[in-house]
């Protein structure tokens, strides 16, 4: 039997029945560990050993580190109509004993069904289908989530970002070139129990031309690659062309005040110039304020080994492709390779602009709400005349850590810094004196007040400053 099968009414017994069961991600991890998530060999061998014989434990062994259990133990752990909705969906065959073919994992409060994790590159089939890898979550943490909108998630794999909107939009679409990652989205979107995702196949936007959302989220297969092997990740086009393509279809297609996550990679000439190609981009397109937020960083040969660590042990494929590799980005001129996500905001209007920053993928937090506000902000501040800015009112909108360094003697450094805590965890450098005013932004008394007998040196470093918290979405313009 093929897998997977799209048989929607077998993924919502088996999602009910993992739920009644308590298959959570808390509880997995609390049981196995967080090292089982990369299904590595080695890791699950260890997870195996820490497994409880309980009704769980069965459970896990079977769907999460897809280990062999017997037919009738996982019947009596799961129930029987779950077991036959495994075999209706093809995860297994029949049998005394059952391995599943795929994979259940845990999303926060979600239950996502994909590919198992393969243990070599050549085990990797063109269309193979992720479920949460660390480029979704970089999306998700960045995804701004308003309630009632329309959204579209292009190139959507498992569709785990699909249903994530799902639970806050009123309807979703959601399009891939792969069948087989529709169907993972079908039989996702019923795992969840949920009913408002409708599934398009089409390459990018194809499938939804004419169309205009509030939400567009993407995951596109971007990598900077000589290769076209894999759906996932080689898109065909050169360089960093599939990022700009699905950058300007997403301005094209978002609805007024509508948002758009777009994760991709951009060629730089070097270190310097790095953001030089994405900041055109967005400056071209029409009533789009963006917002560019660099990840990961890396010279050509480093990028190239980070793509091809699976054949380290193997020196000679590994020269290979190295070599194949940095040759086919050094003549596309690119001495600097990054990863990272493109946030677009449609509103109309006459001044728009594009802001770079880089974030720490350790230190990134769920920052759909600081989007949110950090256009909000920039949108405000874009309608005010350079010297107005001093008699608003500002309050904190984000838990923040005012960091102030001592020169010799214990005296103030003029340097200081702001750390954000939360959302995407930005440092802002300031000055110390610019920093006591941060104190007192609640919301009820004027820059201007704040700001009375200041030198006109803190004055001008305490707006710039506050300009920046607001633009971070970490202060609210009242």
């Amino acid at each position: 039997m093929a897998f997977p099968t799209l048989d929607t009414r077998a993924a919502a017994a088996l999602g009910a029945a993992l739920r009644r069961v308590g298959y959570s991600e808390s509880r997995i991890s609390d049981m196995v560990g967080e090292d089982a998530w990369s299904n590595e060999p080695d890791d699950v061998a260890v997870a195996a050993r820490r497994i409880a014989p309980t009704r769980l434990g069965t459970v896990v062994r079977a769907l999460f580190l897809q280990l062999a259990v017997r037919r009738d133990e996982l019947a009596g752990a799961l129930g029987a109509r779950a077991v036959a909705a495994l075999d209706a969906l093809g995860l297994t065959e029949p049998g005394e004993t059952i391995r599943s073919r795929g994979r259940v994992l845990t999303v926060g409060e979600l239950l996502v069904l994909s590919d198992d994790h393969p243990s070599r590159e050549d085990d990797v089939p063109r269309d193979y289908v992720a479920a949460y890898t660390p480029t979704s979550r970089i999306l998700d943490c960045l995804t701004p989530r308003e309630r009632g909108v329309r959204a579209l998630d292009v190139g959507t794999g498992s569709g785990v970002q699909a249903i994530l909107a799902a639970r806050h939009a009123s309807h979703v679409v959601a399009t891939d070139i792969n069948p087989r990652a529709l169907t993972f989205t079908a039989l996702n979107a019923a795992l969840n129990g949920l009913g408002n995702v409708e599934t398009r196949q089409g390459s990018l936007f194809e499938a939804v031309a004419g169309e205009q959302f509030d939400l567009i989220t993407c995951n596109a297969p971007y990598v900077v690659s000589p290769e076209n092997r894999f759906a996932y990740r080689d898109s065909g086009l050169r360089g960093d062309e599939v990022t700009r393509v699905v950058v300007e279809a997403a301005a094209a297609h978002l609805a007024e005040n509508g948002y758009a996550t777009v994760v991709g990679s951009w060629l730089g000439v070097d270190e310097e110039t790095a953001d030089e190609r994405p900041y055109a981009w967005t400056q071209a397109l029409p009533e789009c304020d963006a917002w560019i937020l660099s990840v990961w960083e890396s010279a050509p040969l480093e990028h190239a080994a980070a793509w091809n660590r699976e054949h380290a042990g193997e020196p000679g494929r590994f020269e290979a492709a190295l070599e194949s590799w940095t040759a086919y980005l050094a003549e596309l001129g690119a001495g600097w390779v990054s990863e990272g996500a493109i946030l677009l905001h449609r509103r109309s209007g006459r001044r728009h602009g594009t802001r770079v920053d880089g974030i720490d993928e350790d230190a990134l937090e769920a920052a759909g709400a600081q989007v949110l506000r950090a256009f909000a902000g920039r949108a405000e501040l874009a309608r005010l005349r350079r010297d107005e800015l001093i008699d608003r009112k500002l309050a904190l909108a984000m838990r923040a850590e005012l960091e102030r360094e001592l020169g010799p003697r214990a005296r103030p450094a003029a340097v200081a810094r702001v750390q954000l805590l939360g959302g995407t965890s930005s440092t802002i450098e300031t000055t110390a004196d610019a920093l006591e005013i941060v104190d007192g932004l609640d919301g009820s008394t004027p820059l201007r007040r704040l700001l009375r007998g200041a030198s006109p040196a803190t004055r001008r470093s305490a707006l710039r400053l506050c300009r920046e918290l607001v633009e971070l979405g970490a202060a609210r313009l009242l």
